[in-house]
């Protein structure tokens, strides 16, 4: 216990020499204080208020309603099948759930702690009924009734043993559509060689926790990551190195591929030397990748999530939305924002969205995640202002309500009823199963073009068996999903619904 006193105080005592070192020569300036305590103890600034909606710009056509305040320490979202909205709080130790609007007033209907005592949560995701949350020091899963939204189970760790030391020691979990659980974690320093391995990488497991792998390195700091809906592809964010002044280097957009290495800490940007570490000792067995797109420096762009546009403007079929922290190095305050990212012929081209956090160097919000939810709006954290907003295109009504779900027992095709049936819940199995057929775009062929395959009436031909043997055995041109056994039996729920206008499988 001493030396771990004797470890805090002299990271205490360092971090001071430096702000003193940095405030006397110009490095930052006295108006960053309060953003360099937000980033060093979660430290929150002014409380967002109403006004908000009247000093924030977004493009022509959106709306931005402050959805709900008094949320100290706001990070990470999560959307639950049932409609309610999960927001973890690092440094408060927990998760809690904002109970989805139905009354339509325009914030949740109630704010409730869902889970206590954990080790600086920021990632979580579902996987069937588990929702699986990233501590600082390990995964772990609790069953979830999305229904009721409330926990349905006790809370059990499914791997453990990450180092937390250290700067970023935060983790981000996400289910991919292999059915794994991938999870980023940052670097424990500015600029150093690691002792722990998985530092600075991004890994993947099952969702029992075995076959762990590191599948990409050199990632100083991936906060935020998503796939691509068109393409499968997994695109991170990535905080580039401080201290080599304000302009330089860029913070990151990867496309992560398996086995690349991703340049930190020898190379920086577009694969530049970092001045501070000389060749890399591992030259002979690999080379660098290079950003996709480079975001101002010091911007720290953080949560990331690819939108559906189905009922948006042109020019955002191919787009994410990427929350900008904020500098808190930096002379001049750069970022605090949230942009649109548009994948075009020409590379991916980066757009203001949501800004005017920043006036004039006096900041009033750092963004940190962006979610979509099952309204189509866009909810972004903010754990400088302790709040959450909402940006809807159009009129700004909510248009999703859940109703419940007639789907068949059993068709001329089942002899009889699979037995996961008996007690499942089909309506956030459904809802689930949609999130799916939208999430691989299924719309785009089985929808449209010149003779698309409808599904309608599809219970009347197919059965819940003979449905999933297709999606894991599909007739040409349709592709194989790599969709695990709870997620084959979601699609199906969904595809079985009495209305529907899906292909048929």
């Amino acid at each position: 216990m001493r030396n771990v006193l004797f470890g805090l105080l002299a990271v205490v005592i360092l971090l001071a020499c430096i702000l003193l070192g940095s405030l006397a020569t110009g490095i930052i300036s006295t108006s960053s204080l309060s953003m360099i305590m937000n980033f060093l103890t979660g430290m929150e600034g002014p409380a967002a208020t109403r006004d908000v909606e009247q000093r924030l710009t977004l493009p022509p056509g959106f709306k931005l309603e402050l959805y709900a305040n008094n949320l100290p320490k706001a990070r990470f979202l999560r959307f639950t099948s049932g409609g309610d909205l999960l927001l973890s709080r690092p440094h408060a130790g927990d998760i809690i759930l904002l109970r989805r609007d139905a009354n339509g007033d325009g914030k949740p209907d109630a704010v409730v702690t869902l889970i206590d005592g954990l080790k600086r949560p920021l990632g979580m995701d579902f996987a069937g009924e588990n929702l699986y949350i990233a501590e600082s020091n390990r995964i772990g899963r609790v069953a979830f009734d999305s229904k009721e939204g409330i926990l349905a189970g006790s809370y059990e760790p499914v791997i453990e043993g990450f180092t937390d030391d250290g700067n970023h020691w935060g983790k981000t979990l996400r289910l991919g559509p292999d059915g794994l659980l991938y999870l980023s974690q940052g670097s424990s320093c500015n600029i150093c060689v690691e002792e722990d391995e998985r530092r600075a990488t991004m890994m993947r497991f099952a969702l029992d926790g075995s076959g762990g792998e590191v599948m990409a390195t050199g990632l100083r700091n991936s906060v935020g990551f998503d796939w691509a809906p068109w393409s499968g592809e997994l695109y991170a964010t990535d905080n580039g190195r401080d201290l080599l002044g304000d302009d330089f280097p860029p913070c990151e957009l990867n496309l992560i591929e398996g086995g690349r290495f991703y340049g930190w800490p020898y190379f920086n940007g577009a694969n530049i030397p970092d001045p501070d570490m000389g060749a890399d000792p591992l030259a002979d067995m690999r080379e660098p990748t290079a950003p996709v797109h480079g975001f101002r420096a010091h911007n720290a762009p953080l949560g990331m999530t690819f939108i559906d546009a189905t009922n948006w403007p042109e020019g955002y079929d191919r787009s994410a939305l990427v929350a900008l922290h904020g500098s808190w190095n930096r002379s001049t305050p750069d970022g605090y924002k949230v942009v649109s990212l548009h994948w075009t012929e020409d590379g991916v081209e980066e757009r203001d969205f949501l800004s005017g956090f920043n006036k004039d160097g006096s900041i009033t919000g750092r963004p940190v995640d962006v979610a979509q939810g099952p309204d189509g709006a866009i909810y972004i954290s903010d754990d400088y202002a302790s709040a959450v907003y909402r940006v809807s295109y159009g009129d700004g009504e909510q248009s999703w309500s859940p109703q419940p779900v007639e789907v068949p027992a059993a068709s001329k095709l089942d002899k009889e009823a699979p037995a996961w049936l008996d007690g499942a819940d089909l309506q956030a199995m459904a809802e689930r199963g949609e999130q799916l057929y939208f999430y691989y775009d299924c719309a785009s062929c089985h929808e449209a073009g010149e003779n698309p395959k409808l599904l309608t009436n599809l219970a009347d031909r197919l059965g819940y068996n003979a449905v999933i043997e297709a999606l894991k055995s599909p007739q040409s041109p349709m592709p194989i999903f790599p969709l695990n056994e709870v997620e084959l039996r979601e699609m199906a729920v969904y595809l079985l619904q009495p209305a529907g206008t899906q292909e048929t499988p």
